[in-house]
């Protein structure tokens, strides 16, 4: 917005002209969005918590410390971060890109979902929330109108292409099929994510993380010359999303000021599948889903943990974990809550690394 409406006045006023770089609105973005969550933070929990009173219903079958020390605390934080996320966006990023809009889409509607089933858990005092089968058929119809939406307006040879890490030149020509491809991407991210919200800080940070270095790939992605130098895909029009991204980064940080342990509030349904939902989109657009899976392999492994240990029971009646997802595993094994949490930010921060290394190792 802030866009839209200043940087046509920068040849009368030049200090307008800051307006034209991408780092500049990013680095605002960041900024207004951490401000927005300290400024709403304390009254909005203060309203979950008055509303909520019990808080968040506690699995009865999860780790027994849960019970007495998560009792209370309320749930839907998730609303600060996507307050915090919406309003940073709107106000620095270019709002004639349909990427922007795509993106927010997708977040928004997939915090609908998560609001959703985070009332019906709530409201019922229990853990079971929004039917699975509804809960996916939503995921599914909001991925399928992003993923369609990128697919029109993206042009040969990126539309309905996915590009490989490591490699400089090579496209996989999926065709129609990059519809459905991109539709797993978005609804695995998201539901990758909601599995590893299960500890105070824990979910949050990774995806701070992750955001921070799509704000890179956005932004590298989205400029000609930079992409040229890498020999990534040049994506026109991608780089509106690092602000975006920038502003996933400065609402997170809000947040993990309320959700530092002990947490204040949780980030529940409402925020994890919809950060989730943001990255997988943001990954799609940029043409860097594979490297979603490096950079966010730490939610790759709580999903995979999971798979593993209903397949082994199914199958055996033996179960691989002492229980899953994998934090609570650490978790049954002595490890203590801040422990599994810091040494599981450091595997997310070591990632990371590895994804962006993609994008010179070519």
């Amino acid at each position: 917005m802030l866009y839209n409406l200043l940087y046509p006045l920068a040849d009368d006023f030049q200090v307008f002209n800051l307006f034209k770089y991408l780092t500049f609105r990013t680095g605002g973005a960041v900024l207004t969005a951490l401000i927005v969550a300290f400024v709403i933070g304390p009254g909005l929990i203060q309203w979950l918590r008055k509303w909520q009173k019990q808080g968040q219903p506690i699995r009865t079958d999860g780790p027994e410390s849960h019970l007495l020390t998560k009792k209370g605390t309320p749930t839907m934080g998730g609303f600060l971060i996507l307050i915090a996320l919406v309003v940073a966006t709107l106000l620095w990023a270019d709002l004639r890109s349909h990427y922007v809009w795509i993106v927010l889409m997708v977040t928004l509607g997939y915090g609908l979902l998560g609001f959703l089933d985070d009332f019906l858990k709530v409201s019922k005092k229990n853990t079971k929330g929004l039917p699975g089968k509804l809960k996916l058929a939503g995921q599914v119809a909001i991925a399928l109108v992003a993923a369609w939406w990128v697919y029109a307006i993206q042009r040969e040879p990126l539309a309905g292409a996915v590009a490989v890490p490591f490699l400089k030149s090579m496209l996989l020509q999926l065709g129609w099929f990059f519809v459905p491809f991109a539709v797993f991407v978005i609804i695995g991210a998201s539901n990758a994510v909601n599995l590893t919200d299960g500890l105070d800080g824990l979910a949050i940070v990774p995806v701070m993380i992750a955001a921070g270095v799509f704000a890179l790939i956005s932004y590298l992605v989205g400029h000609a010359v930079f992409a040229n130098y890498l020999q990534i895909h040049y994506v026109p029009g991608s780089g509106e999303l690092a602000v975006f991204c920038g502003a996933l980064v400065g609402a997170g940080l809000g947040f993990l000021w309320f959700n530092a342990p002990p947490a204040m509030v949780f980030m529940g349904d409402t925020g994890s599948l919809s950060m989730g939902g943001a990255l997988g989109a943001v990954s799609v657009v940029t043409k860097h889903e594979l490297v979603l899976a490096i950079v966010g392999g730490l939610f790759v492994l709580e999903t995979v943990s999971v798979i593993v240990q209903v397949a082994s029971f199914k199958l055996t009646g033996k179960r691989v974990f002492r229980m899953a997802p994998l934090h609570h595993h650490f978790e049954k094994k002595g490890w203590a809550e801040p422990t599994v949490v810091i040494r599981f930010w450091i595997i997310a921060g070591i990632l990371a690394l590895v994804g962006l290394s993609t994008l010179k190792l070519r």
